[in-house]
């Protein structure tokens, strides 16, 4: 993709070996909100990614482990939040792959506005409902759905080649250890 529709690292796992792949369920709250997550839980399907756009806030997560569990329930298959989480370890624990800006104690408010399934921007990214999200321990990447077969080929390719490259080096490294001391 050019590099390009790559969240910025500052939204990064909040738990080693975290992945997640699936289509984007958009949010839209404001920071240290999270009555619009709540709502968009209702429309959520199994597989789906919750993106959140916090308005990128640093003072008051919106995501906790109560959250995650009604995530789990409801088949989510993994959060990114442009703002903060807390009860990050509980989060873990649970095994809800979870990308946030940040950690904090402090709780959030449920009182509105925020919006659901409308393009947001979440990590110098814009996100459209539908959207494809893979993520993983290096980050997060948005495909467009129009998008996706000509991406999943090319990645295909890069694989091959790299791994014929990763073969190519390992060979030479056993010859070298393999060649007489006084050559």
């Amino acid at each position: 993709m050019d590099r390009l529709n790559l969240m910025d690292m500052g939204i990064t796992s909040q738990w080693n070996g975290a992945k997640c792949v699936g289509p984007a369920l958009t949010v839209l709250t404001k920071e240290g909100d999270n009555l619009a997550i709540h709502r968009a839980l209702d429309d959520a399907r199994p597989g789906d990614i919750l993106v959140i756009n916090a308005l990128g806030g640093t003072t008051r997560a919106v995501f906790g482990d109560l959250l995650a569990e009604i995530c789990l329930a409801a088949g989510i298959a993994g959060v990114v939040i442009d703002g903060l989480t807390r009860d990050r370890a509980g989060i873990r624990d649970l095994g809800l792959p979870l990308w946030a800006r940040g950690v904090s104690p402090a709780g959030p408010a449920k009182t509105g506005p925020g919006a659901v399934h409308i393009p947001v921007a979440c990590g110098g990214v814009v996100v459209n409902p539908g959207d494809l999200i893979t993520a993983d321990d290096d980050g997060i990447a948005v495909v467009r759905p129009e998008r996706a077969e000509a991406v999943l080929e090319r990645l295909k390719q890069i694989d091959s080649l790299e791994t014929a490259l990763r073969f190519k080096i390992r060979g030479s490294a056993i010859n070298r250890t393999q060649a007489p001391a006084n050559a």
